[in-house]
């Protein structure tokens, strides 16, 4: 499975940006999907998770600004991330796993994983 995303950039703290990852491959194997995010000196976060029936988990930390959701029939995964905070700069990646994992903390590796877009939010 390879993963590629797309639409991170820079944005002032309240503005909107929208990431994408297209999944190739085995996608068979994509049941889980989500976003990952990780910022210097931190621990690396799990945002948001979603699996092929819009079963979705999200991190406190963007509840209620950021929505997941995936198109199974063109194998990509977006966000849409509204409000954005100066805290929520990070390298956000993809990533995919026939199984679940928990949100923020997936408490076990996850299989695939795409490059990573960096998100920069000023204030």
């Amino acid at each position: 499975v390879t993963l590629v995303e797309s639409g991170g950039g820079s944005v002032q703290a309240g503005g909107s940006l929208r990431l994408s990852c297209a999944a190739s491959g085995d996608t068979y194997r994509t049941v889980y999907m989500g976003w990952f995010r990780q910022a210097p000196g931190k621990a690396r976060e799990a945002v948001s998770r979603i699996d092929r029936d819009g079963i979705i988990g999200y991190a406190e930390s963007v509840a209620g600004r950021f929505t997941i959701s995936r198109d199974n029939a063109k194998n990509t995964l977006y966000l849409q991330m509204n409000s954005l905070k100066p805290e929520d700069t990070a390298m956000y990646h993809c990533a995919a796993d026939p199984y679940s994992w928990r949100v923020p903390v997936p408490l076990r590796e996850i299989t695939y994983w795409g490059q990573g877009t960096q998100v920069t939010v000023s204030s």
